[in-house]
């Protein structure tokens, strides 16, 4: 590895080591702002359930990787000396970040659109730390109340504007990639994530879920699935809507019941992304194919 490299490497280290202090969870990052440490599972036959999230113990789960232990920081960047910077963890205590990502390269102006909203929904960003990245765009850390999750989005609150929440991950300030150096912006260094203003945080959230489910137009076997699943209790809810998923493919009822299982999964406590990779792994088991869909983790 060049000398350049390693220096970076260390400076890398430093850097993530010094977030830690502050609380916040990292993991070391590529040139390419990816986790650096790749899946210990992208060789193996995708497992029926939920996917891994570090239970098998080894590293390269990406966010779920990320850490404030000191020690467990440098056995990550131990497993990856070409890392050049670190990833810091959105939507995680004590913090509970959130980072908006005003982007420069979607040729909107991204800070006029954020002024807008503020405008138009009667709120002010508060002094915060700002991270200024090489393309020219700036991260605004804003931390959100413990029992609100923020999800990730891309220009859904307006183009150019990307929101990290719960599973994704920000740059951290000195981390080296291909297109340059993050850096914080003068000024803000010393200063703490801001809370993020209610009507702003409004905007970030989805719109309410109804209380149940509508029933789906599957008749009484597929309203059977779906309570089913809604009945479940913590510890049996993955297991149950496998379940659940397995018979309805087994019966052509998968494509009609999915929204209908996903919001029963939901509504007992499970996130989105978990309910939608166990139905694809149902789907893969009953020989349907990879009808639910997955998605990877975020980061900016």
């Amino acid at each position: 590895m060049a000398t350049t490299d390693r220096q970076a490497t260390t400076l890398a280290l430093a850097h993530a080591l010094s977030a830690a202090e502050r609380g916040l969870a990292v993991i070391p990052l590529s040139r390419t702002k990816l986790p650096a440490l790749r899946s210990p599972h992208r060789d193996a036959p995708e497992p029926a359930g939920p996917p891994c999230h570090g239970e098998c113990g080894r590293f390269g789960h990406g966010v779920y990787d990320a850490s404030t232990d000191p020690v467990r920081i440098r056995e990550l960047f131990a497993a990856a000396p070409w890392a050049t910077g670190y990833g810091i963890a959105c939507g995680l205590p004590p913090h509970h970040l959130i980072g908006v990502d005003l982007d420069t390269k979607s040729g909107t102006d991204s800070s006029a659109a954020l002024r807008e909203l503020a405008l138009r929904h009667l709120f002010t960003i508060p002094e915060t730390v700002v991270v200024l990245t090489p393309s020219g765009g700036r991260h605004l850390w804003l931390t959100g109340p413990p029992d609100v999750v923020v999800p990730n989005s891309a220009s859904r609150l307006a183009p150019g504007i990307d929101i990290r929440g719960a599973g994704g991950y920000l740059v951290g300030p000195g981390s080296r990639t291909a297109h340059g150096v993050y850096a914080t912006a003068p000024g803000t260094a010393h200063l703490a994530p801001a809370l993020c203003p209610p009507a702003l945080l409004r905007l970030l959230l989805p719109p309410p879920r109804p209380a149940h489910p509508a029933a789906p137009p599957t008749g009484d076997h597929g309203r059977g699935l779906v309570q089913f699943v809604l009945t479940a209790h913590e510890g049996q809810r993955n297991t149950r809507l496998f379940w659940a998923a397995c018979r309805a493919y087994e019966n052509g009822l998968g494509p009609a019941l999915l929204d209908p299982l996903v919001e029963a999964a939901v509504h007992t406590g499970l996130s989105e992304h978990e309910a939608r990779a166990t139905i694809a792994s149902a789907a893969r088991m009953t020989g349907q194919g990879n009808q639910g869909g997955a998605w990877g983790d975020y980061g900016v």
